[in-house]
């Protein structure tokens, strides 16, 4: 819920457009929060853009692994 608060802050504060970020396991919360935010909080919200990608992190032991990221564009 503090995603939600802090999204629809910015719109309530002037900004025409926020973009929710996430990686790994918390993409699934990124989709609920634009989802949440949309439907409850401002309606006229729309999902501009989705944007998908890998990005390749270096974990504490050194490895190079792969971790799945989204961008989701919410404009007013």
């Amino acid at each position: 819920m503090n995603y939600v608060l802090a999204v629809v802050t910015y719109f309530n504060g002037g900004s025409r457009e926020v973009v929710v970020k996430a990686r790994g396991r918390s993409i699934s919360r990124a989709v609920d929060v634009a989802e949440i935010v949309r439907g409850r909080f401002i309606p006229d919200a729309e999902v501009r853009d989705v944007r998908i990608a890998t990005e390749k992190v270096t974990a504490e032991d050194g490895r190079a692994t792969n971790v799945s990221a989204i961008e989701i564009v919410l404009s007013k």
